[in-house]
């Protein structure tokens, strides 16, 4: 790990409960991933998520015999990591993010602005 302070990991939306109805398996990559990014790290699994114009939203994705799970955060706000939505991907076809999913994350991301304004004036 370098030098960079730990960020306090913040759970938007069902995020938080959503993950913990995955796979214990999957629970703990993710989690490993989180923690990379709350050191300023980014995990290799970590991608871009497009859409969102730029690096600042990420998704992290891991399969399970269970099926495909994403987990999607943001580092654009020094005040913390926010962790904008997890769910598993039901579609069998495409590698594209439904857009049920993409609207639940954009909603999660302006809530996420609001929240780390609120965290800089404290």
């Amino acid at each position: 790990m370098n030098s960079f302070p730990e960020r306090p990991l913040v759970w938007l939306g069902s995020s938080k409960k959503n993950l913990l109805a995955l796979p214990i398996a999957v629970r703990k990559f993710f989690g490993h991933a989180l923690n990379a990014a709350q050191h300023g790290e980014q995990h290799e699994a970590a991608k871009v998520l497009k859409g969102f114009g730029g690096a600042g939203v990420l998704e992290i994705v891991e399969n399970d015999t269970g099926g495909t799970y994403r987990a999607v955060y943001t580092v654009r706000f020094a005040e913390a990591v926010f962790v904008l939505h997890v769910f598993q991907k039901k579609s069998k076809y495409g590698i594209e993010t439904p857009k049920t999913e993409m609207e639940i994350i954009r909603q999660c991301l302006k809530v996420a602005a609001i929240v780390a304004q609120e965290l800089r004036n404290e």
